[in-house]
């Protein structure tokens, strides 16, 4: 997986728990994986990579159900709360239940 890939799926994350809205703690998990994404860029820059360009327009087009599953990924490599990852998964499951 490119460090592009990585970076993408990292701001996915984010924006999917940010749709939580049911969960009182997001603000917490938001500062985390947000941590995590600033790590991740000091460790591996990427040149003439516009990253906040990048994560508005994530933002605006990835699905919901991807933006859920990136943030399973990633909460599961921060150790995220397993009463968020169980809200994630009903949320998958009712996109998927929809369509």
């Amino acid at each position: 997986m490119s460090l592009e890939d990585q970076y993408k799926y990292l701001v996915g994350a984010y924006y999917g728990v940010m749709e939580m809205d049911e969960y009182p703690l997001k603000v917490y998990i938001l500062k985390d994986i947000a941590d995590y994404i600033k790590d991740f860029i000091s460790v591996n820059p990427i040149a003439n990579y516009s990253y906040r360009e990048v994560a508005e327009e994530l933002e605006k087009s990835l699905p919901l159900k991807t933006k859920f599953q990136d943030a399973l990924l990633v909460l599961n490599k921060i150790s995220g709360p397993i009463e968020l990852v169980l809200m994630i998964k009903r949320r998958i499951k009712e996109i998927n239940d929809k369509q």
